[in-house]
């Protein structure tokens, strides 16, 4: 992960937008079509195929990009597959690479604990203390809040101690009471309920409250109920930083030198279990999956768009404006995922990788972008200007940027 690309990820996310043989490169080979049902789109690419790969190759020029995949879905059939770019030198990229996909896991864990709320086994307004009593402020924070990211908890991630460490050395492994700690160590934003801040803490805990509340080690209760129900092969959780291959390799200048950061120790970005790896095709239809609500009752559906959030969050002295800001109508988070102008997304970007999975329910379109970056990328999320251009093009009435 890059900190301060995660940083510029959630003021851009929260702040202004949080929110078919291969394209490759030209030298790229076609990706036989996958067990999985996940194929190149075929043939020389024309119509909106041949409108994504242009996009992509412009923005591949734009952006000094290493990498770019995509595949875009309407109604689960395939519009464009496509990988452009090299994973290393000379290694080309292509459609069938796995990368890590952040935050996506955390539209997982919130539709896992809709799932949990459809099957009466919880209330969101059960008090988070009821699974884990040692938690300080525990019998203030609820389960929809951690869910929502309403509960105040100050972001590790922004925590100056946490970031040096970081730094000093990207293999380290974390565990859930050492990032928690960072977070504790700080007074609340705000009563818990009362505002809205984007904290890594409030799904490191969810994760926990979900492992206790079910039994279940959480990587096993998220394939349960999400990842087999929407066929999702090609996602999975690791406890290691190993990502299976073949590997789309991520690069990262934060610590000062460009360097290879693929294999730098993801276990501080959420919860155990929790960190996923995956590839174009299943993030296209998790995309689909989650965006349209498929393994949730309506009720549910609606509570994941729209759990209270709207009108809530604004700076304050102690919370900055990168993660406390307005919810509104048009662009808010929702349990697990962001709601922008229709659109229904997630955007990790974290170590060299970013990525977004994009579903509009009016259009039953899915986007999905992975990048890598070159020496010359801008700050933030470079899978999500990539998304921008496309959704432009493909649903010009719904725009992603502004």
């Amino acid at each position: 992960m890059r900190v301060r690309s995660y940083r510029a990820r959630t003021a851009a996310l929260c702040a202004a937008a949080l929110l078919a043989a291969t394209l490759q490169s030209t030298t790229a080979a076609a990706v036989p079509p996958r067990d999985n049902g996940c194929a190149s789109t075929g043939g020389k690419p024309t119509g909106q195929a041949r409108q994504v790969l242009d996009i992509v190759r412009k923005a591949r020029s734009d952006l000094d990009l290493k990498a770019a995949l995509v595949r875009v879905t309407q109604d689960g059939r395939d519009v464009a597959t496509f990988a452009d770019g090299e994973s290393m030198s000379g290694v080309p990229a292509t459609p069938a690479m796995h990368f890590r996909s952040g935050s996506v896991a955390i539209a997982f864990m919130g539709t896992a604990l809709l799932r949990l709320v459809d099957e009466h086994r919880v209330s969101l307004d059960d008090p988070v203390s009821r699974w884990l009593p040692d938690l300080p402020h525990g019998d203030r924070i609820t389960l929809r809040m951690l869910g929502d990211s309403t509960s105040g908890l100050h972001d590790y991630v922004t925590d100056p101690a946490f970031v040096k460490q970081l730094y000093a050395d990207p293999f380290q492994h974390w565990t859930p009471q050492e990032l928690v700690g960072f977070s504790l160590a700080h007074p609340l934003w705000y009563d818990p309920g009362t505002g809205w801040s984007y904290s890594h803490a409030n799904f490191v805990l969810l994760g926990r409250a979900l492992a206790e509340i079910t039994g279940t080690p959480l990587d096993k209760l998220l394939t349960q109920l999400v990842m087999d129900p929407l066929g999702l092969g090609e996602t999975r959780n690791g406890f290691t930083p190993e990502i299976p291959a073949p590997v789309l390799h991520a690069y990262d200048d934060e610590r000062g030198p460009y360097e290879d950061a693929t294999y730098w120790d993801p276990s501080w970005t959420t919860a155990p279990g929790a960190v996923q790896t995956t590839d174009i095709c299943d993030l296209a239809r998790s995309a689909q999956g989650i965006g349209s609500g498929q393994l949730l009752t309506r009720s549910s559906r609606q509570v994941q768009l729209n759990p209270g959030t709207v009108g809530l969050g604004a700076p304050t002295s102690t919370c900055p404006a990168t993660v406390c800001f307005k919810q509104t109508e048009d662009f808010h988070y929702g349990v697990g995922v962001v709601v922008k102008n229709g659109w229904v997304l997630q955007n990790p970007s974290f170590a060299g990788f970013a990525a977004v999975q994009a579903y509009l329910p009016a259009s039953r379109l899915a986007i999905a972008v992975s990048t890598t970056v070159g020496k010359k990328a801008p700050e933030g999320n470079t899978a999500q200007t990539i998304t921008e251009r496309i959704a432009a093009a493909l649903a010009p009435d719904h725009p992603l940027t502004g």
